[in-house]
């Protein structure tokens, strides 16, 4: 990925964020957030689920809904980004895959006027995470995919990933420092659930996005 060509996003006077879940925003494009606020630009974050569904027969679905909501307020301050507008859109996790169409729908005023929007990949064999990105594909704004679960799966030259569309966002040290901290916000997702059961984001997983170095896939339209 460092034989990458180098995307300058720092650059963006505004940008969007789709994120089918709180910390898919933070993983995948917390260091691009850091970078953009530091620089001024206007930001918002459009959260289309409250990732209430996070974790099965574990507790109260909106109570989860609620602490998602503050871990990621959390994040955002620790990334230099508590400015940024929030926009939730409600829509039920993990039932987001015949909803492309509607999720656009309610995207487009929402990205009006913004110069980039970043979104999940549309490749990135999760089902909520695809349907956000089908839905980005279809907006006007220009977009930018960035993965998230594909580093749960993707092992190098993997021909389903669009390696040589890659580009790379280098993170200064402290912008890189700043990521990792609001990844840590996220206890819910860190910390061993109920039952036995493992967190939902496991410290090999998490390593993939604690580089100096955030990875993207601008979108080919036709």
């Amino acid at each position: 990925m460092r034989g990458s060509p180098v995307l300058n996003a720092a650059a963006w006077a505004s940008a969007v964020i789709l994120a089918a879940h709180p910390d898919d925003e933070v993983l995948g494009t917390g260091g691009i957030i850091s970078l953009l606020a530091g620089a001024g630009s206007r930001l918002r974050l459009i959260a289309v689920t409250d990732g209430e569904a996070s974790h099965p027969g574990h507790g109260d679905p909106a109570a989860f809904a609620r602490c998602r909501a503050q871990e990621r307020a959390e994040a955002l301050l620790t990334l230099g980004a508590a400015g940024a507008e929030v926009f939730r859109l409600g829509l039920p996790d993990s039932a987001l895959a015949a909803r492309a169409s509607d999720i656009a729908a309610a995207l487009e005023d929402l990205t009006t006027g913004f110069e980039v929007c970043l979104a999940p990949w549309e490749g990135d064999v999760h089902a909520d995470h695809e349907a956000v990105g089908r839905a980005a594909r279809q907006l006007v704004t220009p977009v930018v995919f960035y993965p998230v679960w594909m580093w749960h799966w993707a092992r190098p030259a993997d021909p389903r990933v669009p390696w040589p569309r890659a580009v790379r966002v280098p993170l200064p040290p402290a912008v890189a420092d700043r990521k990792r901290a609001a990844i840590s916000c996220f206890g819910s997702q860190l910390q061993p659930r109920a039952h036995g059961a493992g967190p939902v984001l496991p410290p090999g997983f998490v390593n993939h996005f604690t580089r100096d170095y955030e990875v993207l896939f601008p979108v080919v339209r036709p």
